[in-house]
C-alpha cells in the first residue's frame, strides 16, 4: 500500500534472485537423486517513514536537493543484509512511505504495520516521531530513530520500543567540546538562532561546556530572518552587518554558531569582528557522517552509496543504514527473523556492528542509544574523531559522549 514502485520492483528482483540461488544450490546438492523442492526464505519486513522536504531552497547552490533523505541509506542496508541473508534462507524486504508536510505520520505508521512490518525506521523530526509513539501500535514493533536528535527521547520521553541510531544533540555537542578543550580553545562565544531546535542545541552546548571545562564568555541571540544573500549586493550587507553584530562580545577562542535550520550560520566564517574560527552547526561541526570521511574503509561505503543514489550520503542516510544493518546483523547471528531473538541479541554483550568509524558500535542499555564515534570536520576535511584522547570513562570512552547511565532520565 505504502511501498514505492521502485521498492516493489527491487523487492521482486531480490526475491527472484534469492529463489534462483536457493534452487541452484539445492540442485547441486541433490545431483542425480532427483529434483529438490524450492527452499522458502524466512522474510523480515522493514518499514521506512520519511518526511516530504519543504520548499525552502538550500543555503548554497553547492548543496544537493535531497528528496529521499534516509531512504537511500535503508535501501543500501537491505541490499547488504540480503547479500548474506540469501545464503541463510533469510530475505529482507523494505516498504517505504513519505509523509506529506501536512500529512499524518501515525496513519502512515499504522499502514506499514498493517502490511506486515515489525521493524520501523523513521527519518522524522521530533513532533512526527511523538505522533508515532503516541499510538497503541508503537508497543508492538521496534522503532529505530534515524532522524530526531532530541535529548528528550533519550531521557524523560524515552519509549521501550524506541532505539536511536542518530546521535543526540548532547553527543554532538560533547564531541565538539572535547575537541575544543583538547585544542585548549576553552573560551567560547555563542550565537543562537531563534528556532526551537536552536534553543535545544544551545542547551546541549552549555551542558558540554560545564562537563568538559569550556567557558562561555558571551552569548547573543540572532534577531533576524534569513538574509537576502541573492539580492543585488547582498554579500556587501552581510559583510557590514555580521561583524558589527559581533563586536561587543568578550574575547574568545572560537565563535560557536547554533543554527540547526541553516539559514544564517553559514555567513559567519570570515565575517567575525575578531579573527576567530567558527564552529557549531556551521564551520567546524560534529556529525555522525560526512562526505570527507575516508578512514577505516569509509570510502568503500561512500562509493557504493553514490553508485546507488547518485548523491552523497547524509547523516540521516547513515543512521538509517545503521538501523537496518543492526537488524540484519541480529538476524544473521541468531539465525532467526524473530523480533524477540534479534532484540535480545542487539542489546546483548555479543553485539558489535562495523560502521566504518574505527570502533564497532553498540547500543546503550539505559536509553537504547547507539554509542558511536563522532566526526569533527570542516566543509572538506575531517579534523578529528571524538571521543578525544584523555577523556576517560570506566566502561568505554564512547560513553563520555551524551547522557551516561548515572545521568539518564529514561525509566522505560
Amino acid at each position: 500500500m505504502f511501498g514505492t514502485a521502485r521498492t516493489e520492483v527491487a523487492r521482486v528482483r531480490r526475491a527472484a534472485l534469492a529463489g534462483a540461488i536457493c534452487a541452484g544450490l539445492a540442485a547441486a546438492i541433490v545431483g542425480t537423486v532427483g529434483a529438490a523442492p524450492a527452499v522458502a526464505a524466512d522474510q523480515l519486513r522493514i518499514g521506512f517513514i520519511g518526511l516530504e522536504r519543504g520548499d525552502r531552497e538550500p543555503v548554497s547552490l553547492l548543496d544537493t536537493v535531497v528528496e529521499d533523505d534516509g531512504a537511500q541509506g535503508a535501501r543500501l542496508a537491505v541490499e547488504d543484509n540480503n547479500a548474506t541473508g540469501r545464503f541463510m534462507g533469510q530475505e529482507f524486504l523494505l516498504d517505504e512511505v513519505v509523509v506529506a508536510r501536512d500529512g499524518d505520520a501515525a496513519e502512515a505508521f499504522r499502514g506499514l504495520i498493517a502490511d506486515g512490518a515489525e521493524w520501523i525506521v523513521t527519518a522524522l523530526p521530533a513532533d512526527r516521531l511523538r505522533d508515532i509513539l503516541g499510538t497503541d501500535e508503537a508497543d508492538d514493533v521496534v522503532i529505530f530513530n534515524a532522524g530526531a536528535p532530541d535529548d528528550a527521547f533519550r531521557n524523560e520521553e524515552c519509549h521501550a520500543s524506541l532505539y536511536h541510531t542518530t546521535p543526540s544533540r548532547a553527543m554532538l555537542s560533547d564531541a565538539l567540546a572535547q575537541f575544543l578543550v583538547f585544542k585548549r580553545w576553552q573560551t567560547w562565544a555563542l550565537v543562537v538562532g531563534n528556532s526551537d531546535e536552536d534553543r535545544l542545541r544551545a542547551e546541549a552546548i552549555r551542558r558540554a561546556a560545564t562537563r568538559f571545562g569550556g567557558r562561555i564568555a558571551g552569548e547573543l541571540d540572532w534577531p533576524h530572518t534569513a538574509l537576502a544573500r541573492r539580492a543585488e549586493g547582498g554579500f556587501h550587507a552581510i559583510q557590514r552587518e555580521v561583524p558589527v553584530f559581533l563586536q561587543d562580545l568578550p574575547d574568545h577562542d572560537i565563535l560557536i554558531v547554533v543554527d540547526e535550520t541553516d539559514y544564517f550560520g553559514e555567513y559567519f566564517p570570515y565575517q567575525t569582528w575578531r579573527p576567530r574560527p567558527v564552529g557549531g552547526t556551521q564551520g567546524l561541526i560534529a556529525t555522525a557522517w560526512h562526505r570527507a570521511h575516508e578512514s577505516w574503509g569509509a570510502v568503500q561505503l561512500h562509493r557504493r552509496f553514490e553508485a546507488q543514489a547518485d548523491r552523497w550520503m547524509t547523516p540521516t542516510d547513515f543512521a538509517a543504514w545503521l538501523a537496518v544493518r543492526a537488524i540484519g546483523e541480529g538476524a544473521t547471528r541468531t539465525r532467526s527473523v524473530g523480533q524477540e531473538e534479534i532484540v535480545d541479541y542487539i542489546m546483548g554483550d555479543g553485539f558489535q556492528l562495523g560502521a566504518y568509524l574505527g570502533d564497532p558500535v553498540t547500543f546503550r542499555s539505559w536509553d537504547r542509544q547507539l554509542r558511536q564515534p563522532i566526526l569533527v570536520t570542516g566543509p572538506r576535511m575531517v579534523a578529528s574523531v571524538s571521543p578525544q584522547e584523555g577523556f576517560l570513562h570506566p566502561v568505554t570512552p564512547m560513553d563520555s559522549l551524551g547522557h551516561d547511565a548515572p545521568e539518564t532520565g529514561c525509566t522505560s
